[in-house]
C-alpha cells in the first residue's frame, strides 16, 4: 500500500489531462491499456453508439476514460439517482450502464421497454452481496410494523420487498419525512449511512448489518494525521464511512453533494474520503483546487479497497466495446420482481417533486 506521504501527494496539479493520468495510476492493473488501443476502442464505441441508438450512463467511480467517453458522446456521469433519472428520460433505445449490477437492474426496472447492457455482469457491490433477498425478507417479516427503506445499493429482489428506495443524496430527507409521519424505519443495508441518518433525524431505525468495503477502510486517525500536513484543507466524507470518520468531516454527503461542496467551500485544498474515481468530475468542477485522497487503513488494510471499488474497476473500454458490439451482458429482471421494485423506485424518483 502507498505510504501516507504518497497518498497525500496524489493530485498535485490542475491540468485536466494530467488529472486523468494520475487517477488512472490508481485503478487496477486490468485498466492499464495501450493508448493506441484505447483510441481505437473509443472510436469503435462512438460508431456503435450511433448505429445502435445507444447512450453511456456512467457512475462517478468508474474509469476516467469511460467517464470522459460518456460525456463526449452525450451520455452522463453522475450518482446513482441521476443515473436512474437520465436513463428514464433519455430517448435512446439502448442504455449502456457502466457501474455495478444493481444500477443496470434499476435502469431496466424503470425503462422495461429499453435494452440495458453492462460492460460486465460480474461487477457487484459488497452492500448488495451482504443483503441476500431471502434473509432480508425474513428480517422484514419479523418486523411488520416498520416501514422498509433500502439503499439503492441492493438487488432488484430486495427493492421489491421495500417500501422506499433511497440514494445517499436523499436518504436523510426521506427518513426525516417518514419520521415526521410517526413511522418506524427498518433500514438496509449500510449500517454507517443508517447510523448517520439516525443521528441526524432522531428516527426510530432498526439497522441491517452491512457496509461498503471501500468506505469502511477510511480511518479517522489517518485523516487527522493528514490534516497536520494540510492544516487548511477541508475534509469531505461520504456517509458510508465509519462514524469516527464522519465526525472529523467538514462536509458529509453523497458523491454529487461532495462535488458541489468542493465548489462552494473557500478552502483551496480538499481531503476526500470516497472512491478515487470521483476525482475526474471533482477536478473538472474545481480546476484550481488541490484534491488529496484520504488514507485508508494503513498496512493492515485490504488492498482491494484502498479507495478504489474493485467491482467498479471491472468496467473497461474493452468490455464496454464488447457488450455494445455483441449485444452481450443484457440485464433482465423477473416481471413480478420488477413490478414490485418499481413502486419503491418510483417513490425515490418522485420524492423531491411530491414532497
Amino acid at each position: 500500500m502507498a505510504s501516507l506521504s504518497q497518498k497525500a501527494s496524489i493530485v498535485e496539479n490542475h491540468k485536466h489531462q494530467q488529472l486523468v493520468e494520475q487517477v488512472l495510476d490508481q485503478v487496477p492493473d486490468t485498466q492499464a491499456i495501450d493508448s493506441g488501443q484505447a483510441a481505437r476502442w473509443r472510436e469503435q464505441i462512438k460508431a456503435l453508439l450511433i448505429e445502435k441508438n445507444a447512450v453511456i450512463i456512467a457512475h462517478y467511480y468508474t474509469d476516467p476514460l469511460i467517464q470522459a467517453l460518456a460525456e463526449e458522446t452525450g451520455g452522463v456521469v453522475s450518482d446513482s439517482l441521476e443515473m436512474a433519472r437520465f436513463g428514464n428520460q433519455h430517448d435512446a433505445d439502448t442504455l449502456v450502464v457502466a457501474g455495478v449490477k444493481f444500477m443496470g437492474e434499476t435502469a431496466k426496472i424503470l425503462t422495461p421497454h429499453k435494452r440495458v447492457l453492462m460492460p460486465t455482469l460480474e461487477a457487484t457491490c459488497s452492500l448488495d452481496v451482504g443483503c441476500p433477498a431471502d434473509e432480508f425478507t425474513a428480517f422484514c417479516d419479523q418486523h411488520p410494523d416498520r416501514t422498509v427503506v433500502v439503499y439503492a445499493n441492493t438487488s432488484a429482489a430486495v427493492k421489491a420487498r421495500a417500501d422506499w428506495v433511497v440514494t445517499s443524496s436523499i436518504a436523510l430527507d426521506v427518513v426525516d419525512y417518514l419520521d415526521s409521519l410517526g413511522e418506524k424505519i427498518l433500514w438496509a443495508p449500510d449500517k454507517y449511512l443508517g447510523s448517520y441518518i439516525q443521528k441526524n433525524t432522531g428516527a426510530d431505525m432498526l439497522m441491517w448489518d452491512g457496509s461498503c468495503i471501500v468506505h469502511e477502510e477510511f480511518k479517522a486517525k489517518g485523516i487527522i494525521d493528514l490534516q497536520q500536513v494540510y492544516p487548511q484543507a477541508a475534509v469531505l466524507v461520504h456517509p458510508e464511512s465509519p462514524e469516527a470518520v464522519v465526525d472529523v468531516a467538514d462536509v458529509v454527503g453523497s458523491t454529487s453533494q461532495l462535488i458541489a461542496a468542493a465548489k462552494s467551500l473557500p478552502q483551496e485544498q480538499m481531503i476526500v474520503a470516497t472512491d478515487q474515481g470521483i476525482f475526474y468530475k471533482m477536478q473538472q468542477a474545481v480546476p484550481d483546487k488541490q484534491l488529496i485522497i484520504a488514507p485508508t487503513g494503513g498496512s493492515g488494510a485490504n488492498c482491494r479497497s484502498c479507495a478504489n471499488c474493485p467491482w467498479m474497476g471491472m468496467n473497461s473500454l474493452e468490455n464496454l466495446y464488447s457488450c455494445l458490439n455483441q449485444g452481450s451482458n443484457e440485464i433482465t429482471v423477473d416481471a413480478d420482481t420488477a413490478s414490485m421494485a418499481y413502486n419503491s423506485l418510483e417513490r425515490m424518483m418522485n420524492f423531491k417533486v411530491s414532497n
